[in-house]
C-alpha cells in the first residue's frame, strides 16, 4: 500500500511539473553562434520540466539523415551505448555505462524530483560496465563482430589509445592496460594512473578522455557536483574542470576550470595555418534559469582558463543564485567561442577531419565539428535531440548549425532515440552513440 502511494504521488507530481513552467520566447537561432542573444534570467518557483519518454526504434525505424546522406544501424542491441572510441585498425569500441551508485545524490526533495525524472527518460538502468568491441569484417557497413573489449569496469566512458598503451576513464580513476593492434579483448592488468573526482554525490559521472597529439599528456573532463554549487564549494573541489594528465607519470593539474559540464573534446587547427592544435570542448551550461538560459557551448580550451561557473554563466552574466559570489573571478571569465541552444546537451564532439560528409552539407564549411545533442528536460519546447555539424574558419566556428541526423524526437513527445558520443570511422562514416535506441548509427554519403 505504501509503495502504490508513493507512485502515484511521483506520478501526479511528474504531471505537475511537466505541465508547469514557461516556455521559451527567443525567436529560432537566436540562442545559437558566436554572438547568441542572452535574455534576462526568469526563476519560477517550480522547474521548467519537458521530459520525452523513451520508446526505442522498432524494426525498420531509423533517425532521419541530411538530405544526401544516408544512415544504417551499425550495431543494435546495445546495453545503453554512451561513448566511442576508433582504433587505428578499424575497430570500433563502444562503452556500455550509466551512472554508478550515489547515495548522496538522492538526498533531499528536489534530488528525489531529479531522480523521476532521470527514471522518466529512461536513464536510470544499471550501468553494463563494459567497452564492447564491434568490428566489420566484410565493409558491408554492419558490424559482425562483438566482443566484451573490458569488463567489470566502474561507469566507464572516455577512452584513448597511445602507442600499446590503451586508456580508460572511468567515474574514479584513469586505468591504463596494455594493447597490441588486432586485439578483441583485454585481460589486463590495469594500472591506476590518476585518480579522478567521484564520491557518494557525483552529480556528473561522466569523465572524458583524449590524448595529445603527441601523446605525452591526457586531459580527462570532470562535470561539477550540482547545478550551481548549492551543496557548496567544498563539494566542487576538483569539478567543472578539465584535467592534465601526464601520461607517463600520472600527475595531474587543473587545465581550465568553470566549466559546468564538459563533455566531448576534440583538437582541431589554430587560427593562421600554424601547425599547432587547439583542444576544444562541448558544455552544458546551467539549468532553472528559463527556456532561453543559459546556452550550452562549443569552445576553444585555454591553459588555465576560468569559463565562470558557478559564479557568472557565459562569460561574465553574474548568477544572483551563487553565495557568496566572487567578483575577481567573474572579472577575467572567458566568454565561449559558440553557442549551441539553450538546454540541449551537448555531449558528443568529433573533429571532422578528412570526412567526405560535409561536403555533403550545403552552405557548411569544411574542417568542421560534429556535435551529439542528447536533447533537453528544463526547456519548453524541447531542444536538441539530434547530431549537427558546425563549420570551420581560420580555426573558429562559422555559420549556423547544419542538422546531420534528426527523428529522434518523434512529433508525439516520444524520444525514439538520444544521441551520444560520436566518432569518425576508418572510411570517414559518422558514428553515433545512441542511449536509448541501444544502437550505434553510421551516416554516410548517399
Amino acid at each position: 500500500m505504501q509503495t502504490s502511494l508513493l507512485t502515484l504521488t511521483a506520478t501526479a507530481l511528474l504531471a505537475a511539473l511537466c505541465g508547469c513552467g514557461e516556455t521559451a520566447r527567443l525567436p529560432a537561432n537566436a540562442d545559437v553562434g558566436p554572438r547568441p542573444t542572452l535574455p534576462e534570467p526568469v526563476q519560477t518557483l517550480l522547474p521548467t520540466v519537458q521530459v520525452a519518454e523513451p520508446r526505442p526504434w522498432q524494426a525498420g525505424e531509423a533517425p532521419a539523415p541530411a538530405p544526401g546522406l544516408q544512415v544504417q544501424a551499425f550495431a543494435t542491441g546495445l546495453d545503453h551505448p554512451r561513448w566511442l572510441h576508433v582504433l587505428p585498425n578499424g575497430d570500433v569500441l563502444v562503452a556500455e555505462t550509466n551512472a554508478p551508485p550515489r547515495p548522496d545524490e538522492g538526498k533531499g526533495f528536489k534530488a528525489w524530483v531529479q531522480g523521476l525524472l532521470m527514471k522518466k527518460a529512461g536513464a536510470a538502468v544499471p550501468s553494463a560496465n563494459r567497452i564492447t568491441l564491434l568490428r566489420d569484417t566484410d565493409g558491408d557497413g554492419r558490424a559482425d563482430v562483438r566482443e566484451a573489449f573490458l569488463q567489470n569496469l566502474n561507469s566507464p566512458l572516455g577512452m584513448a589509445l597511445v602507442g600499446e598503451r590503451f586508456f580508460v576513464a572511468n567515474t574514479d580513476a584513469v586505468q591504463e592496460y596494455a594493447y597490441a593492434a588486432g586485439q578483441t579483448r583485454l585481460a589486463g592488468p590495469a594500472r591506476t594512473l590518476a585518480q579522478l573526482p567521484a564520491g557518494p554525490r557525483n552529480h556528473h559521472w561522466t569523465k572524458s578522455l583524449i590524448a595529445s597529439p603527441d601523446g605525452s599528456r591526457l586531459y580527462a573532463t570532470v562535470g561539477s557536483n550540482s547545478n550551481v554549487a548549492e551543496h557548496g564549494m567544498a563539494a566542487e573541489q576538483g569539478r567543472a574542470a578539465i584535467w592534465e594528465i601526464d601520461a607517463a607519470t600520472g600527475a595531474r593539474r587543473e587545465f581550465a576550470t568553470g566549466l559546468r559540464n564538459p563533455n566531448g573534446m576534440a583538437w582541431l587547427p589554430a587560427p593562421g595555418g600554424t601547425t599547432a592544435a587547439v583542444l576544444w570542448t562541448v558544455a552544458n551550461e546551467r539549468d532553472e534559469l528559463g527556456s532561453d538560459l543559459v546556452p550550452d557551448y562549443l569552445t576553444s580550451v585555454r591553459e588555465g582558463g576560468f569559463y565562470g561557473w558557478p559564479y557568472s554563466w557565459y562569460g561574465r552574466h553574474v548568477d544572483a543564485r551563487v553565495s557568496p559570489q566572487r567578483p575577481d573571478l567573474v572579472a577575467r571569465a572567458v566568454v565561449p567561442d559558440y553557442a549551441l541552444g539553450a538546454h540541449v546537451a551537448a555531449l558528443g564532439l568529433a573533429a571532422a577531419g578528412s570526412s567526405p560528409l560535409p561536403a555533403a552539407l550545403p552552405g557548411a564549411a569544411p574542417g568542421g565539428v560534429f556535435v551529439g545533442l542528447h536533447g533537453s528536460w528544463n526547456r519548453k519546447p524541447p531542444s536538441g535531440y539530434k547530431v549537427v555539424y558546425v563549420g570551420f574558419a581560420d580555426g573558429r566556428p562559422k555559420g549556423l548549425p547544419v542538422d546531420v541526423l534528426t527523428g529522434f524526437l518523434g512529433p508525439d513527445g516520444v524520444a525514439h532515440g538520444r544521441p551520444v558520443g560520436v566518432a569518425i570511422d576508418a572510411k570517414g562514416a559518422l558514428l553515433v552513440a545512441d542511449d536509448v535506441g541501444n544502437v550505434v548509427w553510421r551516416i554516410t554519403v548517399r
